[in-house]
């Protein structure tokens, strides 16, 4: 630690040579490992919008399909197979950026969010309606037909 210090306090010494008298050197700060770089906030958005696109069932949950992270997620996993369709999942967890982009990508609050075919159809909640109701399973079918 103390050699990062003085590493720190000499590369500041060293900046300050280069900046034109009276003005002030730039502050230099050290990277610590998690330290990442954020995407710009358009890069996440064409992500999941390429996730979505490319995919005619999509999950965006906590957890995965296996080992899903959270009650909701686990019974939008349960839905889906008792559906009987493929669909994809992407762990919200993993990635801070999908996890705050995707409720702005949707203007839904909260995780998990299910799109079908494109469009995105809601939480585990309205999941659990449509399915009781027969509703999303017909959506699936038809989706997945086209």
């Amino acid at each position: 630690m103390a050699r990062t210090v003085a590493l720190i306090a000499a590369l500041a010494a060293t900046a300050s040579a280069f900046v034109a008298p009276g003005a002030a050197a730039p502050r230099l700060s050290p990277r610590r490992a998690g330290d990442d770089v954020e995407p710009p906030p358009d890069a996440t958005t064409k992500r999941i919008q390429s996730m979505v696109d490319d995919n005619t069932v999509m999950l965006f949950m906590k957890g995965t399909k296996i080992f899903p992270q959270c009650g909701f997620s686990n019974m939008a996993v349960q839905i889906l197979n008792a559906i009987g369709q493929d669909f994809e999942t992407y762990d919200c967890l993993s990635d801070e950026n999908v996890r705050s982009t995707i409720k702005e990508f949707s203007d839904w609050p909260t995780i998990p969010q299910l799109y079908v075919d494109g469009e995105f159809v809601g939480g585990s909640d309205i999941m659990l309606e449509m399915y009781e109701a027969g509703e999303l399973q017909e959506m699936i079918e038809v989706a997945a037909a086209s």
